[in-house]
Order: C-alpha cells, then structure tokens, then sequence
C-alpha cells in the first residue's frame, strides 16, 4: 500500500513547481491603463496625461521593462490634440518602430495628420477653387444643352 502512495505525492508535487515558476510580464503596464481611462472619462487634461504618461515611460524604461502596445500611439495623440505635430509624430514612429504590426494603422494616422491640406495653403485653396469652378461649368454646360434638347410644345405650356 505504501508503494502505491508515492506516484500521487510525487505528480502534486510537480504539478506545483510547474506553477511556481512564471515568467516575467512581456510588458510593463504602469500608468497606461489608469491613463486611458482617465482619456475616455475627460476629467483630465490631455496635459495631465501627458504628464503622467511621459512619468510612467520613466519609470518603465528605469526598469528595463518595453512599455505595452499603444502606449506611445497613446501618447502621439495626446501631443497630437494639444497641436505638438513633432513631438507626436515622433510617439507614432516609436509605436510603429516598437510594433510592427501597428505600422498600417501608424502610417494611416501620420498621413492624416500630415496629408490634410490646410486652409492656409494657397495650392490647396486654388486647386479646390478651381475643382468647383470646373464641376459649376459643367453643370452649367449641361442646363443649356438640355434646354436646347427640350420638346418646344412643352415649354410653350
């Protein structure tokens, strides 16, 4: 009987030193998480976040650690609506640098930012002016020429 009793000892105990050993987190998650709920709760100032977020990669870089996915999207966005372009182009690169499988949604928010023309252009404003003015002739050209085509018995009507 005692030779039986050991093989259920012995599989508890592995079983139990295969669940002592874990491994590290791949990510530190410090600060992010409370950010971005603080960002959709809009108690606080993107400032703040920033402040807390550039505070929290500190504290992630200071242990070695590689800040989660999103972090530095995160905090491109946030410079982003305080109108700090260089800066959050920068935090979009690192994220696109650090995650590559972020890099299409990167390039699509860089170009956004970058691609839209501004008011201020003249390029934009004369090829957009020209644009409307081709699309009104047109229209124009086109109620003539339906005049013309008209049925003369109708428009005596």
């Amino acid at each position: 009987m005692k030779r039986g009793n050991w093989l259920p000892a012995t599989a508890a105990a592995l079983l139990l030193a295969g669940c002592a050993s874990s491994t590290p987190p791949l990510y530190q998650w410090t600060g992010y998480q409370p950010q971005v709920y603080e960002y959709f709760k809009g108690q606080k100032s993107p400032q703040e976040q920033i402040d807390a977020l550039e505070k929290a990669l500190q504290d992630i870089r200071g242990k070695g650690h590689t800040p989660p996915p999103g972090f530095h999207a995160h905090l491109g966005m946030l410079y982003a609506s305080i109108g700090s372009e260089q800066q959050a182009e920068q935090e979009l690169q690192a994220e696109k640098q650090l995650f590559p499988e972020s890099a299409t949604y990167m390039d699509f928010l860089l170009k956004k930012k970058t691609g839209a023309p501004k008011a201020a252009d003249p390029k934009a404003a004369d090829s957009k002016a020209a644009g409307q003015k081709a699309a009104g002739q047109k229209a124009a050209d086109q109620t003539v020429a339906g005049q013309k085509n008209a049925d003369p018995t109708t428009a005596k009507q």
